[in-house]
């Protein structure tokens, strides 16, 4: 296995530090667009890793970079900005493609807050019969959410439940950063972009249809100290995943964002500043949002100031294989302190690279394959929870 990593920002730095510790790969090129980037991250790392400079907006640049390289799978580690590109080179060089977000939404143009525009995924979607007529595999949203929330989802369908009322991811922490009021732990950018977009909600009468943002507010309570954490509806991949592998009556994707965060990104669209079209300031044309962005600390930054822990996981309610009425919460939490320590790395962005890695691992070995445009559920869960716990960071599961 010949791997393209695009992006060496928090999580593809995060996934160089786990990969260098496997030997399932030949070789790993670690490409962003600011090549002292992609060097500082390959940084006393064994000689498979080579950087690369490579502008992720054009699929041209993309294929060209896998076609030199004799790549096998491309790894996406940017913003769902660039999905699209990075999709269409990696088909247009032969080789099978990772994600851990998916080509983005466009709301509804007249009733947003109730009806699906164009959803996540979709353009993606469209072209799944060529990548399955190429015999090429497509896995889009393996990270932490999306990726092993479906996952979890997927093993409730198979070893917990024998009909599934609803699958809720719930997503909450207890991190602090110190020094700052305001210090967002994973991209500002994507979190604007899911936050404020209508969230989606599926149900089996009904199919999918959104919501106003920040809807269906709900205390959940988080396992390992990190206790209750008001959650709301939030734009996410699983809700338009899991549907179509796992039967369920309601699926919902809620994150436990809490008031000030809330307040902040609400402020921000009155403003017109979560806004991706450029205006023009003293002559410059700038994105308001990438102001935004650069205007706060790189999360991949604050791992010495950080404390507390991150939790992702997966509710599940329904009838269990015994006929009994059943909730279980599956859940994967990491500890800063711990994700610093063993890997220098913090614990958001720690969590999210491990999964694209383990699935790479997985392909590698034959574990996992397929064809097509897939997401995690529609792949085996038993192999994929079992190496995770393998590589030192194990899953849990509370009877709710």
């Amino acid at each position: 296995m010949r791997i393209l990593l695009v992006g060496a920002g928090g999580v593809g730095s995060a996934a160089v530090a786990i990969a260098a510790r496997r030997s399932f790969f030949e070789a790993m090129v670690v490409a962003d667009y600011d090549l002292g980037r992609a060097s500082r991250a390959i940084a006393d790392h064994d000689g498979r890793f080579v950087a690369a400079q490579v502008d992720a907006s054009s699929a041209e640049a993309v294929a060209a970079l896998c076609r030199e390289h004799r790549i096998t799978h491309v790894f996406n580690a940017v913003d769902p900005r660039f999905v699209m590109p990075i999709f269409d080179g990696a088909f247009a060089a032969g080789a099978d493609y990772l994600d851990m977000a998916m080509s983005l939404s466009h709301p509804h143009p007249s009733r947003p807050h109730a009806e699906t525009g164009v959803k996540l995924g979709d353009e993606q979607f469209a072209q799944s019969d060529e990548w399955s007529a190429a015999g090429r595999l497509a896995l889009c949203g393996i990270g932490i959410e999306p990726g092993l929330s479906d996952i979890f989802a997927r093993y409730a369908a198979n070893e917990l439940f024998s009909e599934i009322d609803e699958i809720g991811v719930r997503d909450g922490a207890n991190l602090t950063v110190d020094g700052y009021d305001f210090a967002p732990s994973f991209s500002i950018w994507t979190t604007i972009e899911e936050c404020l977009n209508p969230p989606v909600i599926w149900e089996a009468d009904r199919g999918w249809y959104t919501t106003p943002p920040f809807s269906e507010p709900e205390v959940f309570d988080f396992p390992e100290g990190i206790g209750p954490v008001e959650c709301v509806n939030v734009e996410h991949e699983e809700v338009l995943l899991i549907p179509r592998w796992v039967k369920a009556k309601r699926v919902t994707f809620k994150y436990g964002l809490g008031d000030e965060f809330i307040e902040v990104l609400k402020t921000l669209h009155k403003l017109g500043l979560d806004s991706t079209a450029p205006v023009s300031v003293r002559g410059a044309s700038v994105s308001p949002r990438d102001v935004v962005a650069a205007c706060l600390p790189d999360p991949a930054t604050l791992g010495d100031r950080m404390r507390g822990k991150t939790c992702a996981g997966t509710y599940v309610t329904g009838t269990g294989v015994d006929g009994q009425p059943r909730k279980v919460y599956l859940y994967h939490v990491v500890d800063n302190e711990w994700s610093m320590k063993e890997y220098g790395h913090q614990a958001v962005v720690w969590q999210t690279a491990v999964n694209p890695v383990v699935a790479l691992e997985l392909l590698a070995t034959g574990a996992w394959s397929g064809a097509g445009v897939l997401g995690p559920e529609a792949l085996p869960p038993v192999p994929f929870l079992e190496l995770l716990t393998g590589y030192g960071s194990p899953w849990g599961m509370e009877e709710r």
